[in-house]
């Protein structure tokens, strides 16, 4: 059979963008997805199945049994068919020659930072920006080789990264940039002519894999940097995290608080005053307040987050 539109999605991002395709530009003729028994072995932060497409647009969908497409299923699905082009959303793995010497067109993602690949290549890239405290993000549509984020350039746009967004704010912008450059590809693709431009005088740069045991705080740190990790590991990832007194306090929203006042009378970490159930905590240079959080027991004026399990 062949398939001219194909996504390759396991989040609620792709389903948003499936569903962005398949309304306002052509049929998506198959999305290519993971079972959730194969999630158990990875870790995919906001993971959602897509097979209920099949009923909701009469999509085909096809549930891969490894998140690197090298197994067996896949393997025979795609020597069995034909495809046009393919088109990536939140797929956090490699897509094999195997796969993508299947399609006439090439398959494309999506990958950015705040600069130009191939500097920012690597895992987690919006994450990362955020923790970084860039304040731009040029994403690109780029066409898949066996490297990783590799400068074969579609198009890139760019949005900014404010100082209130977190992570979950910066992937709406994300979208709807990335639903731009996605009509702009499908555009080109309809015209037979997909061009590329490969040449980039950019250097490498990596980002490395982000865990959640990533998301602990210090608040030996400054303020700033503190900020920064918990918008960049808010929700839909593990957010950020500490320990009072050896027990678990996960950390999903807070802002910088106030520099001025005095709080060399707390350590940093103390818990200064309580407000509405929001923590003022003393940081180095200043105070946060931690406006969201999940604690199994009640925070105290005077107790202590630690990076420190015990």
């Amino acid at each position: 059979m062949h398939y001219r539109v194909v996504v390759f999605g396991v989040k609620d991002t792709s389903e948003n963008i499936i569903e962005f395709i398949q309304n306002e530009i052509c049929p998506v003729d198959l999305v290519i997805t993971i079972s959730p028994e194969v999630t158990k072995k990875n870790q995919v932060s906001g993971y959602k199945g897509l097979s209920f497409l099949t009923d909701k647009y009469g999509i085909p969908v096809h549930e891969a049994d490894s998140y690197g497409l090298a197994d067996e299923k896949t393997q025979s699905f795609m020597e069995a068919n034909t495809f046009d082009i393919g088109i990536s959303m939140g797929w956090q793995r490699l897509v094999p020659a195997s796969v993508l010497d299947r399609f006439k067109f090439g398959v494309y993602g999506f990958h950015g930072n705040a600069g130009y690949l191939p500097f920012g290549r690597g895992r987690s890239p919006l994450n990362w920006s955020i923790i970084l405290g860039d304040t731009r993000f040029n994403l690109n549509l780029f066409r898949y080789d066996e490297k990783a984020d590799s400068p074969n350039i579609f198009a890139t746009e760019s949005f900014q990264i404010g100082p209130c967004d977190d992570i979950r704010t910066a992937q709406y912008k994300n979208m709807i940039v990335s639903k731009r450059l996605i009509r702009r590809l499908l555009e080109a693709y309809r015209s037979g002519q997909v061009n590329i431009n490969t040449e980039s005088r950019d250097f490498d740069s990596w980002y490395t894999k982000r865990t959640a045991a990533d998301g602990l705080v210090d608040f030996h740190g400054r303020t700033r940097d503190i900020y920064n990790l918990i918008r960049g590991v808010a929700a839909p990832f593990p957010g950020a995290y500490a320990y009072i007194d050896g027990a678990k306090i996960t950390i999903w929203s807070a802002q910088p608080f106030d520099e001025m006042i005095d709080f060399s009378g707390y350590a940093p970490g103390e818990v200064a005053d309580i407000f509405d159930g929001r923590l003022v905590v003393r940081t180095v240079d200043g105070s946060l307040l931690i406006n969201r959080y999940d604690y199994d027991g009640e925070v105290k004026v005077g107790d202590i987050l630690s990076s420190a399990e015990n």
